[in-house]
């Protein structure tokens, strides 16, 4: 486990908040839908569930994933099949039900989850309110599939101390060979439906040591080693409501987690396929996860994007509220302020009074760390911080980021070119006689005298290169002076502009998200509304876009044919004089 994740975590019962989604996958037929429901959101044991419906009616089966949080070849697998479209049957997918302990990757931090799957409704903490979430699911389930990596790889003889009956990898796994439906009368043989399913998976595994085998736990005999799995998933979904129900073990010992995945990913759709459910468009991605950006506001204002490999300057005690985590995954996305609320702090407000970091996770595999630096800007740290030389200046006053922050001598402040600042004043406040310079900046065209303090300054169009420091614009130093003698001073350094993304809107309905340098293929009888301009800078709402010279700002429509008059069209952004990034429009037939 990374070292900031061994701190004691502080955690909170929370009443289920949900949040139900309607995606629709399909117009052709009224039952094809996606319905997204998520429970304890914006928690550490967030609870997303995906009830996905085929074309034609059919079977339900229910995926169940994470529920031990170091087992990433199940909870992996699951999250691929939230994204299917069926044309026959249902699915019900939980990818990860325990977040909380996949994002510590412990099998269960407050007690085996799979072991608390009793008749009775217990609704005393989180992880019993999941459960009572998860058996309501099974009920309306006519199969269960739960998926887990197990140590080691079964097999019913001894071979090894790796290989033997003792242990679970590549295996499937049932409570019985087969049991009766005391309300049908019906035996439903579980060792046939499972052997048929790894006789089809076997295939395709060259590899002996990785064929599956069935593993009978006869959890109900008296003489059963397994007792402990009456208490599991499988055994409530079977006992109570007598539907076929499995476990799917890939082993841990496998070389790479995506074998894992592919082998659950074969178990699975075997059994789809046996049990009528027939997938329209599988899928299969497992990029490394990559911060993009966060959406973070500061004191309730204008949120701000702060992409990887930048940080967040604050005041002290300023609160902080990141609202959304840009990535190339959507699932299974945690946010950590170090020292502040609990494993997943997304959406939440943060009063912060010292330097932090925020880690971002996908599970439990860190991606992205933001750091978070608190300028020293209250009394209180003035009165602790040594005295100054006399005659020197301790501070600046500045107004910039929509606030008025305090800097110290030697401190550097950071702006995106084009944002706005001001200077303010200087600490001490009784100091005469003293001239504050922003080098490359002139105040008074008509009448320069070097004194700075009370002007806009536009850090795109009013800094002259020459001046700054590396002679490329990219730092500015700011000087007190009294007399010849230097006596106090700070640096600006300036970030390059960079578009975040461009929401459109087409033909009034369909949203749309481009990212600098993408391109979006509409036909010449759409129209567009700019959405939103999302920039690095404070302010982007001064921010301006043109296609072939005609502009467009936040709210404005128009027709593409009328704006597009190209095969391939470049849309410009524009701060000022600045251009801070591009998307594209190609005409469709063109």
């Amino acid at each position: 486990m990374h070292d900031k994740d061994k701190r004691h975590l502080r955690t909170a019962l929370i009443a289920p908040c949900i949040i139900i989604l309607y995606t629709i996958l399909s117009l052709s037929y009224a039952g094809a839908r996606t319905e997204h429901e998520v429970y304890f959101a914006d928690t550490a044991y967030e609870l997303n569930v995906y009830r996905i419906y085929g074309q034609q009616p059919g079977n339900t089966l229910m995926l169940i994933g994470g529920i031990q949080g170091n087992e990433p070849g199940g909870f992996l697998s699951a999250d691929l099949y939230a994204d299917m479209s069926l044309e026959q049957g249902n699915l019900i997918v939980v990818p990860r039900a325990n977040f909380y302990s996949i994002i510590l990757n412990e099998r269960g931090p407050n007690g085996d989850m799979n072991r608390k799957f009793t008749n009775e409704e217990i609704d005393l903490s989180i992880e019993d309110k999941i459960v009572n979430i998860l058996k309501k699911l099974i009920s309306e389930s006519d199969y269960l599939l739960n998926l887990h990596d197990g140590s080691g790889y079964y097999y019913p003889e001894y071979i090894d101390e790796d290989r033997n009956p003792n242990r679970f990898g590549q295996s499937v796994i049932a409570d019985c060979s087969e049991f009766t439906d005391p309300e049908s009368g019906n035996i439903i043989n579980l060792e046939k439906m499972a052997q048929d399913v790894i006789n089809e998976v076997n295939q395709y595994i060259s590899n002996d040591l990785y064929k599956f085998n069935f593993n009978n736990t006869r959890t109900a005999d008296e003489d059963s080693a397994h007792k402990e799995q009456r208490k599991s998933a499988t055994y409530y979904a079977m006992s109570i409501h007598h539907i076929p129900a499995f476990g799917v073990e890939s082993s841990k010992y496998l070389p790479s987690t995506d074998l894992k995945v592919w082998f659950h990913n074969l178990i699975i759709n075997a059994f789809m396929k046996r049990f009528g459910i027939i997938p329209q468009s599988p899928g299969l991605a497992l990029d490394s996860p990559n911060l993009k950006y966060l959406v973070v506001s500061i004191n309730g204002k204008t949120p701000l994007v702060i992409k990887k490999n930048e940080h967040i300057i604050i005041g002290i005690g300023d609160t902080i509220n990141i609202s959304h985590i840009e990535a190339n995954y959507e699932r299974g996305l945690s946010l950590d302020i170090l020292d502040h609320g609990d494993l997943n702090d997304l959406r939440k407000d943060f009063q912060i009074f010292k330097d932090t970091e925020i880690l971002i996770r996908r599970d439990n595999n860190i991606f992205g760390e933001i750091p978070v630096r608190v300028l020293k800007n209250t009394s209180s740290e003035l009165n602790d911080k040594e005295s100054p030389a006399p005659g020197s200046v301790d501070s600046f006053i500045v107004e910039a980021l929509g606030r008025r922050l305090l800097l110290f001598e030697g401190e550097t402040l950071v702006l995106v070119k084009g944002d706005k600042m001001k200077i303010i004043d200087i600490f001490p406040f009784n100091l005469s006689g003293v001239q504050v310079n922003f080098k490359g900046f002139v105040g008074d065209r008509l009448f320069n005298t070097g004194e700075d303090r009370g002007y806009d300054v536009d850090t795109a169009n009013d800094l002259m290169q020459r001046y700054s420091i590396d002679q490329k614009g990219e730092t500015y130093p700011v000087v007190a002076s009294k007399g010849d003698n230097i006596i106090g001073g700070f640096n600006v350094r300036l970030k390059d502009p960079r578009l975040a993304f461009l929401s459109l809107k087409i033909n009034g309905a369909e949203r749309i998200l481009l990212g600098a340098e993408d391109s979006v293929t509409l036909s010449a009888n759409d129209s567009i509304c700019v959405e939103k301009i999302a920039t690095n800078l404070y302010n982007s709402s001064e921010v301006s876009m043109s296609i072939n010279g005609k502009k467009l700002a936040n709210g404005d429509c128009d027709e593409i044919d009328e704006l597009c008059t190209l095969d391939h069209n470049e849309i410009s952004f524009h701060s000022g004089s600045l251009i801070i990034g591009k998307v594209f429009i190609d005409i469709e037939g063109n």
